[in-house]
């Protein structure tokens, strides 16, 4: 489990086709003192396995889901990478829970700087998304955790402070990129909760509606 709150932006080194996935090189330094082989680590909100750890970096294997599904995909030797490793048992919530499991990708529209120093972003996000947002809800986007400050449609929008401005990936995007998206997870919980619910009570509909019909028949002289 993470938190969205970026530990360190990490360098790609390479990212090598291997079949249908990949192998992603990262070149690291704050996040590589305690990593361990076959460790979690998030790249750009997305969970991966540590493997290969060098001094520099580490490596880690992308299967065709994690292509399809996130941006990873796209990143080129040079290209600038959110990292945070997992939280320890003794660590702080600093953010919200983030699984590491991106539900698909945006499209970056615009980062706007604010009179007051701050900057507002605007995302547009897939229709299939739309359920899990909620004003003032919280979303991971690139593994950043953010606070949506505005919802319009398709478009969501947060605000961004200085510091999480100059320490993630966001300075470095521009108009059209594709960002990972990971919505709250006690969204997902809540309206799979409730589906249950409204089956079980069509179910009971269901069953009390033909046990009227057979009574009804019953009756019939």
């Amino acid at each position: 489990m993470f938190t969205g709150i970026v530990e360190e932006l990490g360098t790609v080194a390479a990212l090598e086709n291997r079949g249908k996935g990949a192998r992603l090189t990262v070149r690291c330094s704050v996040v590589r003192e305690d990593l361990r082989e076959g460790a979690s680590i998030a790249v750009n909100g997305v969970c991966l396995t540590a493997t290969d750890l060098r001094s520099e970096g580490f490596s880690a294997d992308l299967a065709p889901e994690t292509l399809e599904r996130s941006n990873l995909g796209a990143l080129r030797p040079g290209s600038r990478v959110n990292l945070e490793r997992p939280l320890s048992p003794v660590g702080r919530l600093s953010g919200h829970i983030v699984q590491g499991h991106v539900d698909g990708t945006g499209e970056f529209l615009s980062l706007a700087r604010l009179e007051d120093e701050n900057w507002w972003l605007t995302v547009r996000v897939p229709a299939e998304l739309d359920r899990y947002l909620v004003y003032k809800g919280s979303i991971a986007i690139d593994g950043i955790s953010l606070t949506i400050a505005r919802l319009e449609s398709d478009v969501l929008s947060v605000a961004i402070i200085p510091h999480t401005y100059r320490s993630t990936t966001l300075e470095s995007c521009r108009r059209g990129d594709r960002v990972n998206l990971e919505c709250d997870v006690l969204a997902k919980h809540v309206e799979k909760l409730l589906h249950k619910l409204e089956l079980t009570k069509s179910a009971k509909v269901d069953r009390l509606t033909a046990e009227s019909c057979e009574g009804d028949i019953s009756t019939l002289p």
